[in-house]
Formats: C-alpha cells, sequence, structure tokens
C-alpha cells in the first residue's frame, strides 16, 4: 500500500515580524514539520524548532531536496503490528508576503505535484506599504524584484499610469529606480514613497525627492509607491531660462490628465520641425495638438508667426493654455474644438501639423488642402500602417485631380539609452511615419 498523500508541501508566508505574525493555524502548521525550509532570517525565528532544516540559498536546490524528501517518503508501509498509516510528513517552506505575489509560489507549482502543496499567504509588502498611505490599491500596478523588471517598469511609467508600486532589493535600489525615470524625461511626475521594513519595529515611511532616492541609503525590504501628480508641481523646477532654443526636454511640459503618456517625444519634435520648414510670420495649424507640445516649440521658435493648436479634450486644452502661459508665449492660441469642423473658422495656413487625427484622418486632410496656402505643406506623424495606407489613397486621388501635390514619407525608429541597474540598455520610442505633403505653387 502507498501512503504517498501523506507527504504534503506547506508554503507559509511570513513578515518582519517574525512568528508573532502568523496565525495560530499557520504557526502550527510550522511546529508539525519534518522538514522547515527558509532563509536564515526566516529559520531565525523558530530556534526552538526540533526538525530538519534547509536553508533557502539556492531555490533549485531546496526544489531538488524536497523532491529527494517526497521521494523516500512515497513508499510508507503501514505500521506492521496496528496496519495504521504512518504519521504525515509535513515539509514547510517559509517565504516572504504572500507567496503567490511576486514570490516563491509560480516557481513551486511549476516544479512540485499540484496536489502536493498547500499555500498559507502572509499580508504581502504592497498591501502593507498602501495601508500605510492610507491609499486605495485595487488600481495600481506592480512591479516584482524578478523577471524584466526595468522594462515592467518603463512600459507603466511611458503610459503615466496613476500608481505604481515597485519592490527593490540590493539591485533594483531606489536609486537605480531615479535613474531610470531621470533618463525617461517623461512630462508625467511621480511623488515616492518609500516604505522600509514594514511590519518590523524598525518600520519607516516617508516622502523622498528624486534626488534625495539618488543621495539616501535605504533599507533593502523596501517597497517604492509611485504616484502620479498633476499640475504645476510636475514642471516648477525647470528653469526656462536655460532651456535649449530647439527640441525642449519632454519633461519641461505639463502632460495630459486623461493621457498623460500621449505626447509628441523630443527627438520626433525636432524631426517634425525640420519637415515643417518653416518661415517667420508664417500661420501654423497643430491639428491634435495633445499637451500642445509641437506647437510650443513653433512659437517659441517663431515670434512673429500665429500658431494655432487645436484639440478637441478638456484636458488637452488645460495643458496647452498651461504650458503657453508658463512659456509667456503671446503668438499661441489654443482652440477647444473637433477637426475638421473647427479648421474652417481659422485663418489660412502656410504650415500644418496633425498629431492626431482621432479617426477622421481623410477629411480631415480634405478640409487642409482647402485651406492650405500655395506653396504651404503638411506634416503627419501616423504610427499605424492604416493611416499611412489612407493617406497615400488620399494622395493619389488628389493627385490625379490636381497634379500639384507631392509627398515624402521618412521612416523613424529611434531609442534612448537608459541606466538599468548598473548596466545601460537601448529603451526604443514609439516608431513612427512622418508623412510631409507639399502644395506646390499654382
Amino acid at each position: 500500500m502507498i501512503f504517498a498523500q501523506k507527504v504534503t508541501v506547506h508554503v507559509v508566508g511570513i513578515g518582519l515580524d517574525g512568528s508573532a505574525g502568523l496565525s495560530a493555524s499557520a504557526r502550527q502548521i510550522v511546529e508539525m514539520a519534518a522538514l522547515l525550509v527558509g532563509s536564515d532570517r526566516h529559520l531565525s525565528y523558530f530556534t526552538q524548532q526540533s526538525c530538519d532544516r534547509w536553508v533557502l540559498e539556492d531555490v533549485t536546490a531546496a526544489i531538488l531536496e524536497i523532491r529527494r524528501w517526497l521521494a523516500l517518503n512515497a513508499n510508507l508501509e503501514p505500521n506492521a503490528e496496528t496496519f495504521s498509516p504512518p504519521s504525515p510528513q509535513l515539509i514547510v517552506i517559509l517565504v516572504a508576503g504572500d507567496p503567490l505575489f511576486y514570490g516563491w509560489g509560480k516557481l513551486l507549482i511549476a516544479q512540485l505535484p499540484a496536489a502536493k502543496l498547500t499555500f498559507h499567504p502572509h499580508v504581502s509588502s504592497m498591501q502593507l506599504a498602501f495601508n500605510r498611505l492610507q491609499i486605495p490599491w485595487q488600481d495600481a500596478h506592480f512591479v516584482g524584484s524578478q523577471g524584466l523588471y526595468f522594462e515592467e517598469l518603463t512600459a507603466k511609467l511611458k503610459l503615466g499610469v496613476e500608481k505604481i508600486a515597485a519592490l527593490v532589493d540590493e539591485i533594483h535600489t531606489p536609486a537605480a529606480l531615479a535613474n531610470l525615470v531621470q533618463a525617461l524625461d517623461l512630462p508625467t511626475r511621480y511623488e515616492f514613497w518609500v516604505c522600509e521594513n514594514l511590519g518590523s519595529a524598525d518600520e519607516r515611511v516617508g516622502c523622498r525627492t528624486l534626488s534625495a532616492l539618488l543621495e539616501e541609503s535605504f533599507a533593502p525590504l523596501s517597497v517604492v509607491v509611485m504616484l502620479r501628480v498633476s499640475g504645476m508641481a510636475t514642471v516648477e523646477s525647470w528653469d526656462l531660462e536655460k532651456l535649449p532654443l530647439l527640441g525642449v526636454p519632454d519633461g519641461a511640459f505639463i502632460g495630459c490628465g486623461d493621457r498623460p503618456g500621449l505626447t509628441v517625444e523630443r527627438e520626433v519634435r525636432v524631426l517634425v520641425l525640420g519637415q515643417l520648414a518653416l518661415q517667420s510670420g508664417q500661420v501654423v495649424w497643430d491639428v491634435g495638438a495633445g499637451n500642445g507640445a509641437v506647437s510650443i516649440e513653433v512659437a517659441r521658435l517663431f515670434p512673429q508667426s500665429q500658431v494655432y493648436a487645436i484639440e478637441q479634450t478638456v484636458s488637452g486644452i488645460s495643458a496647452i493654455e498651461f504650458n503657453y502661459t508658463r512659456f509667456g508665449l503671446q503668438n499661441l492660441f489654443s482652440i477647444h474644438g473637433t477637426a475638421p469642423e473647427i479648421l474652417h473658422r481659422l485663418r489660412p495656413p502656410d504650415r500644418i501639423f496633425i498629431g492626431c487625427s482621432g479617426g477622421g484622418l481623410t477629411k480631415i486632410l480634405g478640409v487642409c488642402a482647402l485651406r492650405l496656402l500655395p506653396g504651404g505643406s503638411m506634416v503627419l506623424v501616423l504610427d499605424v500602417l492604416e493611416d499611412v495606407a489612407s493617406v497615400l489613397s488620399w494622395m493619389g486621388d488628389r493627385v490625379r485631380r490636381e497634379p500639384h501635390w507631392s509627398y515624402r514619407i521618412l521612416q523613424v525608429q529611434l531609442s534612448r539609452s537608459l541606466l538599468a541597474g548598473n548596466l545601460t540598455r537601448f529603451d526604443p520610442l514609439r516608431p513612427v511615419s512622418i508623412v510631409t505633403i507639399d502644395r506646390l505653387l499654382d
């Protein structure tokens, strides 16, 4: 008779408060262990435990040891005198917090029979962090210290999500996180809360600036909670007098409230400005202006020109008005409306930039072509192939009727270098096609 079902593996989550933080049932499970597996710190909470112990230094080696135990106990025979089954053999693995939340649970499920595993979760450090800050966390985005840490964090920062919680350790330090945020130079700003040693007697929770993250030392067992900041606080640290005349950093602009990660990146803006071939005294339209970054670049470069930033969202108009007021621009005008309808009310332009069409690209091109002055140009930034195909189809029809049109396409694939811990890697910007359409002189 085989009694393999009597050998079970219990994964017990534990906090920095040690055995005192365990429930009565979890503590009883640990006391019944025949083999206790855990880090030196976790095992130190149970010095009086009389059982075999295995220090969890190498997870692969620990799994092999657990498999050996399972194999040795798989064929235990019943007691010869009473024919009773052998006593249950409990293997207990001590892990931090909730083993199925950025813990060893996923690996254990993949490597050990599911029928042998039972999980006893503790409160996770992420949960403790948000409770200490008294902030709901059901809508937060999390980054664990394993896997593609910097890639995942970069993606969330570029999207401008409202709440991010990142586990930090000796490699993924708060300083490494701060270096990444600085290198991204996004128009979204965050407030940084460092939560150290959560659940222990020396717990510490405090708000830190980016410079403090780079300069201070923090406990290795920490959580960094990043909360998106809106309004003037996102850009108040920039000295406008020291900004370059061409290629304003992305971080010097406030982003759109409902689309914080959407902006034309500095490197793409510079290429767009080159394709526009601007001259002083022109009328320029920026259709789908977003936060107004392109409009502001044009207005700063050519104070004698008139720039109209057309945006249909309230958050976008608010961002545009905040940005151009902050830059002290008198030649930029925000227009709240939907293209192409609103375009009929504006002065005929010499140059048109289309950054966002809202799905009506062909209609917008038709109106823009009617209003564009002879010798003028339209420049579009497109990030989907279907829009490029729509532009080419529109151009084909237009040229057949009016031969004084021409176009060219610049495909842009750029990457920025980022510090990822002690290494440097390239982070790709959004690939785009820059289409320039010229109306030749009649």
